[in-house]
């Protein structure tokens, strides 16, 4: 059978009538316009009278078979020429049941080419009304087949990613506003499907919008990039805000209708890899901070004198972790700290012992390095927002630039021997517990050399 598939379908719009006779010319300028709309349809286009006779056969139909209109128009039925005898009449008695009803009937036929080449068709077709109102013929649209399968894939492709995709997708037109946002998008950015169509991105994106909007603008001036880019965001909600690493990849969309590309806006395609990258970002520093470890080793090792061996490991310890570090001993009342080394307060630069030293620093009460010395552990501390940084590490005796604090204790052969603190200025994040354990094992080496130089001194 040459029929593989049939199905009728609601109608789409009412039937034209047309003049008794299947739709004889148009004369004059009606009978240009009208081959120039046939002509002109993307769409394979034929139509037959009551009887069966060919009347109308548009370019993509001989571009498709191979005959052209003078060869079509006028034969009745497609027998012996664009079918196969043994399937004409059961091709022909589809074509012609669309007279019986409303509606458009899909059928598939294998057709044949004008070189002898057989090609699988999809026909709609429809009835046509005469002027009384009665059926007076059919027209039939055709494709081929694996033209009509793309479309629909085409159409299957962007109903998936704009509802069950894994990745964020999101339309964009040329002023950057989004105009279409699927659900994973939607979820990413804490809204809903709609609320961000029409707004500036600057509304959903709280950092971050300036090399976001940069890619969206270098996509529409000059395509796309080859490769993905990485982007850090942040997004607030509510009162919080949350940082996001979104891995994503832009297309630019143009018009496939206009002769010269017209840009149309940007597909912008995402996925969330934050924790992928802080868990990256994780194993590198637990990398580098154990090289340092050993490097810090290796170099205290070939010190003669302790105290440098104990500076040694501060200034290792330094190293993409603080700005400043600061060497408290304990007075032999364990009450009483005493600075005996630190680095400049000015600029960055190697931590050495303090010239002079011997006065205790007027640590006030409640001081972190007096916590940590109590507590024979850690304390962390940070200037609050609403006051100003400077005061606040003024009252604690720190350079003026320090925003965020660690004291740790420094034991040797189960004595407090003071407090090593180490201090970020405002660039900087908050120290946090990961921070606080690298502390403690740069704290237990740095112990140990301290511990050496008071022996050495006692001797």
């Amino acid at each position: 059978m040459s029929a593989s598939r049939s199905e009728t379908t609601n109608a789409l719009g009412p039937d034209e009538p047309v003049p008794e006779g299947g739709g004889p010319p148009v004369a004059g300028a009606g009978a240009e316009l009208l081959a120039a709309l046939l002509d002109g349809m993307d769409a394979a286009l034929c139509a037959f009278d009551a009887d069966g006779t060919i009347t109308h056969w548009n370019r993509e139909a001989e571009r498709i078979l191979g005959w052209s209109s003078e060869e079509a128009v006028g034969r009745h039925g497609f027998a012996g020429w664009a079918v196969r005898t043994a399937d004409a009449e059961e091709v022909q008695g589809r074509l012609m049941a669309a007279m019986d009803g409303p509606g458009r009937q899909v059928h598939e036929f294998a057709l044949l080419r004008k070189d002898g080449g057989r090609v699988l068709v999809r026909t709609q077709s429809a009835r046509v009304l005469g002027a009384d109102g009665k059926p007076a013929g059919v027209y039939c649209a055709f494709s081929e087949v694996h033209a009509q399968i793309d479309l629909e894939r085409s159409i299957a492709l962007s109903e998936a990613l704009f509802e069950d995709a894994s990745w964020g997708v999101v339309l964009v037109d040329v002023d950057l506003r989004p105009t279409v946002i699927n659900g994973y998008a939607s979820r990413a950015l804490g809204a809903g499907r709609t609320s961000p169509l029409g707004r500036p991105l600057g509304e959903l994106v709280v950092q971050g919008v300036e090399e976001l909007e940069g890619a969206l603008h270098h996509v529409l001036a000059e395509g796309a990039p080859r490769g993905l880019v990485e982007l850090w965001v942040t997004l607030g909600t509510g009162d919080a805000e949350r940082r996001r690493c979104w891995r994503s990849g832009f297309l630019r969309l143009a018009s496939p209708l206009a002769e010269e590309p017209v840009p149309l806006g940007v597909g912008w395609l995402f996925h969330d890899v934050t924790e992928s990258k802080l868990a990256e970002q994780e194993a590198d520093r637990l990398r580098f901070r154990s090289s340092q470890l050993h490097r810090a080793g290796r170099a205290a090792a070939e010190c003669e004198d302790p105290m440098e061996a104990a500076t040694a490991y501060l200034d290792f310890a330094l190293a993409g972790f603080a700005d400043h570090a600061l060497i408290d001993l304990a007075e032999p009342d364990g009450v009483r700290l005493i600075r005996a080394a630190a680095t400049p307060s000015g600029a960055p630069g190697p931590c050495v012992p303090v010239v002079g030293g011997g006065i205790p620093v007027r640590y006030p009460s409640g001081h972190p390095a007096l916590q940590a010395a109590d507590r024979n552990g850690s304390v962390r501390a940070s200037a609050p927002t609403g006051k100003p940084a400077g005061d606040w590490a003024a009252e604690r005796r720190w350079p003026g630039d320090a925003v965020h604090a660690l004291c740790t204790v420094l034991r040797s052969r189960g004595r407090t021997l003071g407090v090593v603190t180490f201090l970020r200025g405002a660039s900087r994040p908050a120290f946090e517990r990961p921070d606080a354990m690298y502390a403690e094992s740069m704290a237990v080496l740095t112990a140990s050399a301290l511990d050496v130089a008071a022996v050495t001194r006692e001797d």
